[in-house]
């Protein structure tokens, strides 16, 4: 058989790696491995240090209200129920503020102004928390509470947004309207924004151009291309910045532990004044708790750790399957 004949040798086509690229192969999964294993170490150590008050309270841990560790009647029903009403009041704040901003940045301004907002976001990400805190508490409160008792006067027919006391009779002085959920919500849903502006940012940015000139060019409008090209593309960025967020909003401790009254009851009136959290409740409770308390503290850490692992799994799940530019055209 001629060299003609002979069947052609599939040839190999990878190729050895170099040394930089296995370098950047072991750090990079090093650092993976790394970052599991502190989530991993972290969930121990809070199902370890928890394990005596959940052995005492059982499944009641979860429907309690009360939190008294000392007399061994302890809960986080209400600070539960806080926790998730802040995290959403929040939500409802920041993420028409964050779209509206990312779109602004990304579709609308150019040039210095672009660069001066994309500038000021990442500014305002950077702001301490202790400073959002101390700007609700003595600024934005005051502003507020008129804004919640033309909430409570006008839509008092909403079970959350009536504030009355235990007789059910309408109550209307501005003191029964302060450090309240929704003032709470506000806050933190203003420091998320800019959390949340930046990913969504980065996605409306990366919309294709042809696409977009592709609508401008059929006749659409800005809006409309913006609407059927730039937000459809984006919507794994939306998706992911929000859970981002609400990641945050639920964790928040210093604005939350000063702005709100801590009771411990549930509280389904969020414009009145009491409500809690279990990120303030540990920075409240940590210094003066015994033992047993110090568990018990663990415990309502732990669960909130695990609301945390489930919402950012989710966010996961639900961005693979909306993937960025997915549905447009």
């Amino acid at each position: 058989m001629s060299k003609i004949d002979a069947p052609p040798v599939r040839r190999s086509l990878v190729s050895a790696p170099s040394r930089s690229d296995s370098a950047f192969k072991a750090v990079t999964f090093t650092a993976g491995v790394t970052t599991v294993g502190i989530m991993l170490a972290v969930g121990l150590f809070l199902s370890i240090r928890a394990g005596a008050a959940l052995k005492v309270s059982g499944f009641s841990f979860l429907i309690e209200q009360q939190w008294s560790p000392d007399t061994r009647v302890f809960g986080i029903a209400a600070i539960l129920f806080g926790t998730i009403s802040i995290a959403i009041i929040a939500m409802c704040v920041a993420v028409p503020l964050a779209i509206g901003t990312a779109l602004l940045i990304s579709e609308v301004a150019v040039g210095r102004l672009k660069s001066f907002l994309v500038s000021m976001v990442d500014l305002m990400a950077a702001v301490p928390s202790v400073v959002y805190g101390l700007w609700g508490l003595f600024f934005l409160q005051a502003n507020v509470i008129p804004v919640s008792q033309w909430i409570s006067t006008y839509f008092a027919w909403i079970p959350f947004f009536r504030v009355s006391d235990a007789s059910g009779q309408s109550l209307t002085e501005a003191s029964a309207f302060t450090s309240s959920a929704f003032i709470a919500g506000i806050v933190v849903g203003l420091m998320v924004v800019p959390t949340q502006t930046s990913v969504m940012r980065e996605a409306f940015s990366q919309a294709p151009i042809g696409e977009r000139e592709g609508a401008l060019a059929l006749g659409s409008t800005r809006w409309g291309m913006i609407r059927t090209v730039v937000i459809p593309f984006g919507r794994g960025g939306i998706i992911g910045g929000t859970m981002l967020g609400l990641g945050r909003a639920l964790g928040e401790t210093i604005a939350v532990y000063m702005i709100i009254s801590p009771i411990f009851t549930i509280n389904w009136q969020l414009l009145k004044t009491g409500t809690n959290s279990v990120s303030a409740l540990i920075a409240l409770r940590y210094g003066e708790a015994s033992d047993f308390g110090l568990s018990a503290l663990m415990a309502a850490g732990l669960v909130l750790f695990i609301i945390t692992l489930i919402v950012n799994f989710t966010a996961s799940t639900i961005v693979a399957r909306s993937r960025s530019g997915a549905e447009t055209g």
